[in-house]
């Protein structure tokens, strides 16, 4: 069976959220439809004209990408030009894109825990919070006799969870009573006749975003007829979202030697360094893309030095003055997400049944070259 085309995007939005996206940012489906059959999707971080041959030549139906195949504005779509034939050759082979790009930033378990996991950062923690997602309670009451299976389809669901403990509830016993009516069709007792029934009241913390899907799972594992149940909103905040990651090595390095770590998981050919080669580091702040803007917060929280893709000249002046270092080591790092996502993908894919086949791009997308 393979997956339709919304469905694959399902997984991937699971994982990365639209509502993570940073305000303006170009992601979603930019060619192509959804609305069909996918025999092989293709993980690429940049749409290029070599990875639109690469899917071709692989028989690609569903291009996921981390970067946009449409930043700019386009001023025309001419064919005889780089730029237009790649949008020829997705159509006449229709191939659709999709990019998730700063959601897939800001997503737990994506792109910046990637890049932190790959040298082996711990206690990790959000760079620059944007957003913490709020939470409900959501208390139900539920005859004793299923209050198991009710219990596990919330927790299997995304309810119970706080930090790194899961099913976690309250419940207390007591007596529910209600009077069937006419039409009702009541799984305990008669129509017109008062009922009074041993119940368990379930009390479970859950996200916003799993909100609907909890009550789905609710409703669909609870016996009654017409469910009795509360959504409370609680002032604490849960899971906190944000660009960046902040951990420590597990053992200090000095930053010639965290350098030298980075060229090699990464395979590159080198990078930049700004600081003291032989200072020894631990804390450690890490931005794929463009982390410009953020050497200011890796300052603020205590990183010793900054991992980011690119970095500018005046800013790298800055930080250096305020004793931060620095390791640019290339906008095309993100590469990791190519068979990361792929990765998940097909887990997420062969889960569920379906055979739809995922591949990473192998084309080599970094512009830049050290000679």
């Amino acid at each position: 069976m393979l997956a339709h085309g919304q469905t694959v995007i399902q997984y991937v939005e699971r994982l990365a959220p639209k509502s993570l996206a940073m305000e303006g940012d170009k992601i979603g489906l930019h060619v192509g439809t959804l609305q069909k059959k996918v025999q092989k999707v293709m993980v690429a971080l940049d749409v290029l004209e070599s990875v639109v041959d690469e899917a071709i030549a692989e028989g690609v139906d569903l291009i996921v990408a981390h970067h946009a195949v449409i930043y700019r504005p386009l001023k025309h779509l001419r064919t005889d030009l780089a730029a237009g034939r790649v949008f020829e050759k997705l159509i006449k082979h229709d191939i659709a894109v999709y990019t998730a790009h700063t959601n897939l930033d800001v997503a737990v378990g994506g792109m910046n825990d990637w890049l932190a996991e790959a040298i082996g950062l711990v206690d990790l923690d959000v760079l620059d919070v944007l957003q913490k997602e709020a939470w409900k309670k959501l208390v139900v009451f539920v005859p004793a006799t299923h209050k198991e299976a009710v219990f596990t389809a919330m927790s299997e669901a995304g309810a119970g969870h706080v930090g790194n403990y899961s099913h976690c509830s309250f419940q207390v016993q007591g007596t529910g009573t209600f009077l069937p009516g006419d039409g009702t069709n009541p799984h305990i007792g008669s129509q017109g006749k008062l009922e009074h029934v041993e119940e368990v009241r379930i009390e479970m913390v859950v996200p916003a975003s799993r909100q609907a899907a909890v009550i789905k799972a609710m409703q669909a594992a609870h016996p009654y007829e017409e469910v009795a149940y509360d959504v409370i909103p609680l002032d604490q905040s849960g899971q906190a979202y944000g660009i960046g990651r902040i951990g420590y090595l597990p053992t200090p390095l000095t930053l010639r030697d965290l350098a030298q770590l980075v060229k090699e998981r990464f395979s590159l050919q080198g990078l930049r360094v700004v600081g003291n080669l032989d200072e020894t580091v631990k804390k450690v702040a890490v931005v794929g893309g463009d982390g410009s803007s953020f050497a200011s917060k890796a300052i603020f929280k205590g990183a010793d030095v900054l991992l980011t893709g690119d970095i500018g000249y005046h800013i790298a002046h800055d930080a250096q003055a305020d004793g931060l270092s620095i390791i640019d080591a290339g906008h095309n790092i993100e590469k990791i997400m190519k068979q990361k996502l792929a990765d998940y993908l097909l887990e997420q894919l062969k889960a569920n049944g379906y055979e739809t086949k995922v591949v990473a791009s192998s084309v080599h997308t970094d512009p830049f070259q050290f000679v």
